[in-house]
């Protein structure tokens, strides 16, 4: 009995398929799904999130955000996703630096945009933590 995963950002659906599994990142670690799995909803943390179909497993990039375990379904709600071979290193390495740069003077700036900008940060750093363990 196969897992139904659907990934879907405020911009777009960027991920839905039947899949064997799937490793969500929380805030309290990595909780693995399996079919059959009781129903929960958890915060999502920045990070990667494994897939694994057909004995194949591929990486995808998610942002801060929900996942709910709702029979054989799983819906993952996030800020923000990306596929690893979407990932555009040098675009992430440039967004990291002026986000990083911004916050240097986060004294002067409000505080609903050190949070974005923190979360650049955070989004950025596991796009490339994935991108480069993969090389």
């Amino acid at each position: 009995m196969p897992l139904k995963l659907e990934i879907v950002t405020p911009a777009a659906r960027v991920y839905s398929d039947t899949i064997d599994s799937v490793v969500i990142p929380t805030l309290d670690g990595e909780i693995g799904i399996l079919p059959g799995h009781i129903p929960l909803l958890t915060q999502v943390d920045d990070g990667e999130l494994r897939v694994t179909k057909g004995g194949k497993t591929e990486a995808l990039v998610v942002g801060a955000g929900f996942a709910q375990i709702l029979g054989d379904k799983v819906s993952v709600l996030a800020e923000s996703a990306i596929e690893e071979e979407q990932i555009d290193e040098n675009a992430v390495e440039d967004a990291l630096r002026r986000a990083e740069d911004a916050l240097k003077g986060k004294q002067t700036l409000e505080a609903a945009e050190v949070e974005r900008l923190e979360g650049i940060v955070r989004f950025s750093v596991a796009q490339l933590g994935v991108k480069r363990r993969r090389r």
